[in-house]
């Protein structure tokens, strides 16, 4: 739980993680595969802030769903839970616009930033 307070605050930390480590601006999409997690509305705030266009996925979602949002809507960053991360690196390489990965949760994963870390 989060009063408004915590997720304004959060929300700002987050959105200079998107900015800053992800290297993200005006205008440039994000794509979101997660579970029901509090942290959904924390960066979905933080997109609001920066201008960023979040596009949600459900944590249902097949590689071969995901390698078509991210071919056609050419996001520059993929934000993911450690649970699913496997299942979003299996179409990875064939994105070409992907700039970040951000994970969600305790554990670490090579090549990706940690949103928990970075907050």
């Amino acid at each position: 739980k989060w009063s408004f307070e915590e997720l304004g605050s959060l929300s700002r930390k987050a959105a200079n993680v998107l900015s800053e480590a992800c290297g993200l601006q005006r205008g440039d999409r994000v794509i979101a595969v997660l579970p029901r997690v509090p942290e959904w509305w924390l960066l979905n705030v933080a997109c609001m802030r920066t201008g960023i266009v979040l596009i949600p996925g459900t944590s249902q979602l097949t590689a071969k769903d995901i390698s078509y949002r991210l071919q056609a809507s050419k996001a520059k960053c993929i934000i993911t839970s450690d649970t699913l991360a496997p299942a979003v690196e299996s179409v990875l390489p064939g994105s070409q616009f992907l700039k970040s990965k951000l994970i969600v949760g305790q554990g670490s994963r090579a090549g990706w930033l940690n949103l928990k870390e970075l907050l």
